[in-house]
């Protein structure tokens, strides 16, 4: 099993962003802040954010989105991660055949800014 944090990404203390055990990766939640830590206020933008963090994630392993097989999302607000402008970042992303998804809304992430977050379990070329 093989452990990494890409450049690009958070330096966490507590977890790792990405595991490769074999042939599957596993990305751990990935929000809508940057390398940086700045994270910014609307759920269209974050979404952009952690999207740009998962194809990192994925590029570092040699793979992208046409690799993932599942999804967990979690929000907090389902009514702002329907919108149509968010719906549209997600299909510029993963295009018209998406993977696997389970969509969960709860009351809070991590951080109170954070609206959006998304791990994915990708099969590797």
């Amino acid at each position: 099993m093989e452990k990494s944090n890409p450049e690009g990404l958070s330096k966490p203390t507590t977890y790792t962003h990405v595991v490769k055990a074999g042939k599957l990766l596993f990305i751990a939640g990935q929000t809508g802040a940057n390398a940086e830590g700045k994270i910014p206020a609307g759920m269209k933008e974050q979404l952009e954010q952690v999207m740009m963090n998962l194809a990192t994630a994925l590029k570092s392993q040699g793979a992208d989105f046409s690799h993932v097989a599942k999804m967990t999302t979690f929000v907090t607000s389902f009514s702002e991660f329907r919108a149509p402008e968010v719906a549209a970042v997600r299909t510029k992303y993963l295009g018209a055949s998406p993977p696997a998804n389970t969509l969960v809304q709860i009351q809070q992430l991590a951080d109170p800014a954070y609206k959006v977050e998304i791990e994915a379990i990708a099969v590797l070329p």
